[in-house]
């Protein structure tokens, strides 16, 4: 054992020897690689980052710009760190230490470089793993001190980096509630340009923490050298874009330090989240599929392992229903032929009985009223129906009408002495406080316990931060948004330790949680409470570019105008889900609903674990198109939508991608609705791969809001 240990210390001291020498620091994946140098004055700079070099020309990359830029001294620039110390001085000079490399598997291998002030007793260290085959790496900050006192962070980023071309072109996403994810690109010019958000309790709002970064000229879905990022963070965040006057771009990600000057006390180390990025050649479809693959294997809770479809009862009883009314509501589940039946809002509540959204947030006990057998009765006449059961929980918030707001007041995000503000007549509970904390674990751990049947969780968190102050914090209310979310996940960890296999669904009034922070505790999420089918092609697209296909809840209702057939086919590109009055179908509708649940299942897993390519852009025409193709090249599902088209429209050709040249096909249409022929008249034709993605099939849907799905299957 000991020479096993001395032959690892001598490995590593080789490296660091190495490194020492050759004065460079590489990060690589399987295609990409970050290279920083050690600069004669001990500072570390990145040199380059794109698609893998030849070892041979790491030493012919010199110079470049510094990793992680300080503020108070001579950087003109944003900076990745500006921090006071205990003196007073606001200024800050990083020098390279050390650098060790830690190899987790063979796949990822995580790179520590270790910077110190030389004339205080701060450090800080950058984290880089990179994960090989999925061609992603996370960057992250560990920042301390050994000072007399607290020292004072006002910026705390979690990357910087640095890139020259020609020209910059951003793409990021923006809407509001129920119109998530609309897709913007621009053309970067000097000066500085910031996508951020200042919500609190959630991320995007306004703005998703998700971008593309394009070098040279737009990219598309093929072509093109792309930047994709993200950061894991459920809270305040913000990305700057900086042009400088020599056309260089610093590209800075991480919390949002507005409002949240951190007070660091000797010997604590502030841990900053991770930023997630990959680069592609490749245009963004590549990209896209590099962070797909990193969240199936790394990114979200049991990322490979198959979803349930279920039946939600809100749009068939709000919160209107008693225990008999959702029995026979089980019987519409087994009918559909789904995994699991979902009591949404409106059962809890004695006091104050939750009958609207005006009273019962925080009192988590079945109303005896409604639901006088409780939730245990609920759990097993479903199982009667070899249905499963889940339910819906909102415990970061509380009602003024709730005996839970009479008990703690204190326990509640307000202003001492303003008038309360309600978003959704609710306040946020005040995470940062440890007494929270363990009342929240306890909601969902006195529900799980005694109820060792639910098989499902919905999260909700429907708003945001306003009037924030936080009795617990007292004095120390900068720090009040990032320690909510640090509360969060300690309340998360603490589930996931009990209940590590339960499938939960993150919702925060539609899309505001979808971020990989929270993700590593979830396995899906909603997207939108927009559930009009052809308002989701438009957000489903977005989302799509940075999550894949398993994550996205997709539900079946009543909204909008289109086709029973429109909408599945829509729902069908990500997890299923129905939300609908399933006694109200006809029995055609119903058979047609059972049968599309029947192929969505024999497809979930080339559609939720497959490659992803985006085909025809409803942002560029009047149509749709996108397809999933196994890792095998065997099997693909194709999707394809016409939207509001009119007479004169011209439709592209649909050249298809992730097949084998090679290989011959059977492509036929499914999902047809009763008595009705395929819309695409070559269905059940044999085709080559070499065709289909070089000579393609031409468009075939002619009615506007019209639909289909090909499955494509590869024949001996």
């Amino acid at each position: 054992m000991f020479l096993k240990s001395l032959a690892i210390f001598a490995l590593l001291f080789l490296q660091e020897s190495i490194k020492a020498q050759t004065n460079h620091i590489i990060v690589e994946t399987s295609n990409t690689c970050l290279v920083l140098n050690i600069g004669p004055d001990k500072r570390v700079t990145q040199s380059y980052f794109g698609r893998k070099l030849d070892s041979s020309a790491y030493e012919q990359l010199k110079g470049g710009r510094e990793v992680y830029l300080t503020a108070g001294m001579e950087n003109q620039f944003e900076p990745a760190i500006r921090l006071i110390h205990a003196d007073g001085n606001p200024s800050l000079e990083l020098q390279y230490a050390f650098c060790s490399t830690k190899k987790q598997d063979m796949d990822v291998t995580t790179t520590t470089i270790i910077l110190k002030d030389p004339v205080y007793p701060v450090s800080v260290t950058l984290h880089y793993t990179s994960y090989f085959s999925e061609d992603v790496i996370e960057e992250w900050t560990e920042i301390t001190h050994h000072e007399k006192k607290a020292v004072e962070l006002t910026a705390y980023a979690s990357s910087l980096l640095h890139f020259d071309a020609d020209s910059y072109w951003l793409t990021h996403f923006h809407g509001d509630w129920a119109r998530e994810m609309q897709m913007t690109e621009e053309k970067l010019t000097t000066g500085i340009k910031s996508v951020e958000s200042k919500l609190g309790t959630r991320t995007n709002f306004y703005q998703t923490q998700a971008f593309f970064l394009s070098l040279n000229k737009p990219s598309n879905e093929t072509e093109g050298a792309v930047i994709a990022g993200t950061l894991a963070w459920t809270g305040n965040y913000k990305y700057s874009f900086e042009i400088d006057q020599r056309n260089g771009l610093r590209v800075l990600c991480g919390i949002n330090s507005f409002a949240s000057e951190y007070f660091l006390q000797p010997g604590e180390v502030f841990q900053t989240p991770r930023f997630i990025f990959t680069f592609s050649d490749r245009g963004k479809g590549q990209a896209s599929r590099n962070l797909h693959r990193w969240a199936r294997n790394y990114g979200v809770l049991n990322g490979n392992a198959a979803r349930m479809i279920l039946l939600n009862n809100w749009e068939a009883t709000g919160m209107k229903f008693n225990e008999n009314r959702l029995v026979e509501l089980f019987d519409g589940a087994k009918k559909l032929g789904v995994d699991l039946f979902l009591l949404d809002d409106g059962w809890f509540g004695n006091k104050y009985p939750r009958n609207s959204d005006k009273a019962g947030l925080g009192d988590w006990q079945a109303n005896k009223q409604k639901l006088p057998n409780g939730i245990g009765y609920l759990v097993q006449e479903a199982e009667k129906q070899n249905v499963h059961f889940g339910i819906w929980v909102e415990p970061e918030m509380v009602n003024p009408k709730s005996s839970l707001y009479e008990q703690h007041p204190d326990w509640i995000i307000r202003l001492p002495n303003r008038p309360e503000d309600f978003q959704r007549n609710q306040l946020v509970l005040d995470l940062c406080n440890p007494k929270v904390q363990d009342f929240v674990y306890g909601v969902l751990y006195d529900l799980l316990s005694k109820n060792p049947g639910i098989a499902y969780i919905k999260w909700d968190c429907n708003r945001y931060i306003s009037n924030g102050y936080s009795m617990y914090l007292g004095k120390n209310q900068q720090a009040l948004y990032v320690d909510y979310v640090r509360g969060l996940y300690s309340v998360l960890e603490r589930i996931r330790k009990e209940y590590p296999t339960l499938e939960m669904m993150l919702c925060s009034g539609g899309g505001g949680r979808a971020e990989y922070g929270a993700l590593k505790y979830f396995q899906e999420f909603w997207p939108s409470d927009n559930t009009d089918a052809l308002s989701r092609i438009f957000i489903q697209w977005g989302y799509s570019y940075f999550f894949p296909a398993a994550t996205l809840c997709n539900h079946v209702t009543s909204a909008g105008k289109q086709s029973l057939k429109f909408k599945l086919d829509v729902a069908m590109t990500g997890k299923l889900g129905f939300d609908i009055q399933v006694n109200n179908l006809s029995s055609g509708d119903l058979r047609f609903c059972r049968n599309a649940v029947e192929n969505y299942k024999r497809l979930q897993n080339t559609i939720n674990f497959g490659s992803l390519y985006r085909l025809v852009s409803p942002y560029q025409y009047n149509s749709s198109a996108l397809m999933y193709a196994d890792s095998s090249s065997q099997h693909a599902v194709l999707f394809a939508y016409n939207l509001h088209t009119v007479r004169w429209d011209n439709f592209s050709k649909i050249m298809l991608q992730g097949l084998d040249a090679s290989k011959k096909y059977k492509v036929e249409e499914i999902n047809l609705e009763e008595g009705k022929a395929p819309a695409f008249r070559q269905s059940g034709q044999l085709f080559t791969g070499d065709y289909l993605m070089k000579e393609g099939l031409d468009w075939y849907l002619r009615s506007p809001l019209s639909s289909s799905i090909l499955e494509i299957t590869a024949v001996e």
